[in-house]
């Protein structure tokens, strides 16, 4: 590794002065924890991590690093699949330090810090019995989730997570404060919702919320069916999904049972084909509504019941901790064709360790409603964002779990729209960001080249200015 000259000259002690968080420097305390993400196969040594401490911190970085000629990253989460919160020789804008939250019950909102992970805004929310669309983890980042799109469990009633956004405080790549909404900076607005950290730092979100269930408690969980029942699911959940009330919503994946209560020890390690749904509607309607899901076919396991929707959000985090080897690819479609589903046949009995997964979401209801064109994000007819992951603790299975999603991947592909969930890619090339804002991108770049013409901000899925 060979630092740029900007990195090897910047006075560092002068931006130590002048923040109120701590800097963090090679070799200094905490260092090796401090540029460590969630996914563990990144591994980058940035020359300085700034933990800032208000919005005053985050411009007297940007403006720090523009004088001194230093490439930048963003930090909110660190849960970003290509581990773009860190770069080797850049100044680390980490931001997971901020992480308070306001609740307006009167306005049914939620004012969130851009370090916050979804359990903390889920947290402030469910007092209230309200949420706002969010992901499928209660550890992933606000920030990140938000900007790529935000599908989740409450997708098919509310729409995406940008769809929530009313307001956004955004550090540009000038230095200057500004604010977007629909309102003000419009345009800003516009690419804010699904076009990535392209346009500057967000230090502050403000998304709209919803009652859901009732008092915040839904009807949700897992059934499983036996690996060989795969196509039988896939077809019968294909043709289902869109005859069901957007207050249910269900994920299918691929995978392998955990090992650990409250999984039955029968099905401990047993591969198996997983839906999991969430039902946010009347509960007095619910043995209707779930009844089809429940009586499909021969389950292993049917845990549907009744939890706080938090307890839904986080059910998965113990089993994805921070620290685990990853490797995604990700892509949309439109249907789930028979091709596909023998692709997903063929790398499902191939699962190549006990984390290792493919999920396919849920992107049609509310989602679809909003135009393509409404926001940046393009991917709304309809259809699913699915994903492969390679997951393991051991260093030593980085290959193993790449080749396994790379030519599952490599299959899947052609039965595909094109494009992937930004929040699902690794770093794929400027050929694959182009297809995955599809109409969207000419007029991201047009707004990229308005708000940061320098491509200041670059550290991420790149838009390139018009």
């Amino acid at each position: 590794m060979t630092a740029t000259a900007g990195a090897v000259t910047a006075p560092f002690p002068e931006l130590a002065a002048a923040l109120r968080g701590p800097l963090i420097t090679p070799g200094g305390a905490g260092y090796d924890e401090a540029r460590a993400v969630y996914n563990a196969m990144i591994d980058r040594h940035p020359s300085a991590i700034a933990r800032c401490a208000d919005t005053a911190d985050v411009i007297a970085c940007v403006r720090f690093a523009r004088e001194h000629g230093l490439t930048v990253s963003v930090r909110g989460g660190g849960h970003n699949a290509a581990g773009l919160a860190v770069a080797d020789d850049a100044l680390v804008i980490d931001l997971s330090g901020l992480r308070s939250t306001t609740v307006s019950p009167e306005a049914h909102t939620v004012r969130a810090d851009p370090g916050c992970t979804w359990g903390d805004v889920d947290h402030a929310t469910g007092a209230f019995g309200m949420a706002t669309p969010c992901g499928f983890l209660a550890s992933t980042g606000v920030a990140g989730l938000t900007l790529g799109g935000g599908i989740g469990y409450l997708s098919r009633r509310f729409g995406l997570t940008v769809d929530n956004l009313l307001a956004a405080d955004v550090v540009l790549a000038d230095g200057t404060l500004v604010t977007a909404s629909a309102d003000s900076h419009e345009d800003l607005f516009w690419a804010l919702r699904g076009g990535g950290g392209n346009f500057g730092v967000v230090t502050s979100f403000t998304f709209r919320c919803h009652d859901i269930g009732e008092h915040g408690t839904v009807i949700g969980g897992p059934v499983f069916y036996d690996l060989a029942d795969t196509p039988a699911v896939m077809r019968w959940y294909r043709d289902l999904l869109p005859s069901l009330p957007e207050e249910l919503s269900g994920w299918i994946g691929l995978l392998t049972i955990p090992p650990v209560p409250p999984f039955p020890e029968e099905l401990w390690n047993r591969k198996a084909c997983a839906l999991v749904w969430c039902y946010t509607g009347p509960h007095d309607k619910a043995d209707d509504v779930l009844e089809p899901v429940r009586s499909f076919g021969s389950p292993l396991l049917v845990a549907l019941q009744p939890m706080p929707f938090t307890m839904l959000q986080s059910m998965f985090d113990p089993l994805m901790p921070a620290g685990l080897q990853w490797y995604w690819k990700a892509d949309f479609f439109r249907e789930i064709s028979d091709a596909a589903i023998e692709v997903h046949v063929k790398y499902g009995e191939q699962l190549p360790t006990g984390l290792s997964t493919m999920h396919m979401y849920p992107i049609d209801g509310a989602v679809s409603r909003v135009p393509a064109d409404a926001t940046a994000f393009a991917y709304r007819d309809g259809g699913w964002a699915g994903v492969i992951v390679g997951i393991d603790p051991d260093p030593a299975n980085a290959p193993l779990i790449t080749g396994w999603a790379q030519d599952y991947w490599q299959a899947l592909h052609p039965t595909s729209a094109g494009g992937a969930y930004v929040n699902f890619m690794m770093e794929e090339g400027q050929d694959r960001i182009r297809a995955s804002y599809a109409g969207n991108y000419d007029r991201l770049a047009r707004v990229k080249r308005r708000y940061d013409p320098g491509n200041f901000f670059h550290v991420n899925q790149n838009i390139l200015p018009a």
